[in-house]
């Protein structure tokens, strides 16, 4: 069971390093701020968008791991 939770822990880990990776910048938002906002489609529709997708995909993977991490601590917890 203990070598399951690693093995889990270790892909979320790889996920959640490689969707954060892939997020664009924020930092044009900046730009936008001094120049004025331009509306466009994606901005209106950023539910459906790939930047959104790689943020969900980020919090569910942030939480197992965070789940999985609390797992195999608690066997210690419990003994004291």
């Amino acid at each position: 069971m203990y070598n399951l939770l690693i093995i889990i822990q270790i892909i979320s880990a790889i996920v959640i390093i490689a969707s954060v990776l892939m997020q664009p910048s924020k930092m044009d938002g900046f730009t936008n701020f001094v120049s004025g906002t331009t509306d466009t489609f994606f901005s209106r529709n950023k539910s459906k968008t790939r930047e959104s997708m790689l943020a969900k995909v980020t919090i569910v993977f942030s939480i197992i791991f965070a789940l999985v991490v609390i797992a195999q601590n608690l066997p210690t917890f419990v003994q004291k």
